[in-house]
C-alpha cells in the first residue's frame, strides 16, 4: 500500500525545490541585467531577489528538518527564515520606488 503522507511530503519537497530553482533563475537574470546596465535600481533588485532566494532555501531546510526540533530552536529557525524575506522585499521595494 502506498503511504499517502510520504507521497505528499515528497511532492511538497519537489515543489519547494522548484520554487527555489525559480528564485535562483530570477536572481541570475537580475544579476545579468545589472551587469549590462549598472544602475542603482537593478542593484537593489538583484540584492532583493538574492535575499528572497536565501529565504526560500532556509524555508525549505526548516520544513524538512525543523519538525523534529525543540520549540525554542524552531522559533529561532522561523526568525532566521523571516529576516531574508524582509530584507529581500525591502530591497525590491526600494528598486521600484526610486
Amino acid at each position: 500500500m502506498v503511504d499517502i503522507e510520504l507521497l505528499a511530503r515528497g511532492g511538497l519537497t519537489l515543489l519547494r525545490v522548484f520554487v527555489f530553482g525559480l528564485t535562483l533563475g530570477i536572481t541570475l537574470i537580475s544579476f545579468q541585467a545589472y551587469q549590462k546596465q549598472q544602475t542603482e535600481r537593478l542593484q537593489y533588485a538583484f540584492f532583493g531577489f538574492a535575499f528572497i532566494s536565501m529565504g526560500v532555501a532556509v524555508s525549505t531546510v526548516i520544513t524538512r528538518f525543523g519538525s523534529d526540533a525543540d520549540t525554542l530552536v524552531l522559533l529561532f529557525f522561523e526568525a532566521a527564515e523571516t529576516i531574508p524575506f524582509i530584507v529581500g522585499f525591502s530591497m525590491l521595494y526600494l528598486s521600484l520606488y526610486r
